[in-house]
């Protein structure tokens, strides 16, 4: 039996839905991981601190600024 990109469509949809759904907060144990991370790369790099790891802290901020947008949203409206 031959699957053509039609019938595996629903289920690629399905499965990028859930694991973008699936990464949308950080917990605090991912968070030290990634201080971790942060910090051993630093001192790869003699002690500064890689323009990708700056670019990626600001991700993070602004990930977590609009999840907090969101919970304020969702206790307001009763959500």
């Amino acid at each position: 039996m031959k699957a053509s990109f039609k019938n595996l469509m629903p289920l690629l949809i399905c499965a990028v839905a859930l694991s973008v759904s699936a990464c949308a907060k950080k917990g605090p144990l991912e968070k030290a991981g990634e201080k971790v991370d942060h910090a051993a790369d630093t001192i790869k790099n003699g002690g500064s601190e890689p323009l990708s790891d700056k670019i990626q802290d600001e991700a993070d901020k602004a990930r977590d600024k609009v999840n907090e947008v969101g919970d304020k949203i969702k206790s307001a409206t009763g959500n």
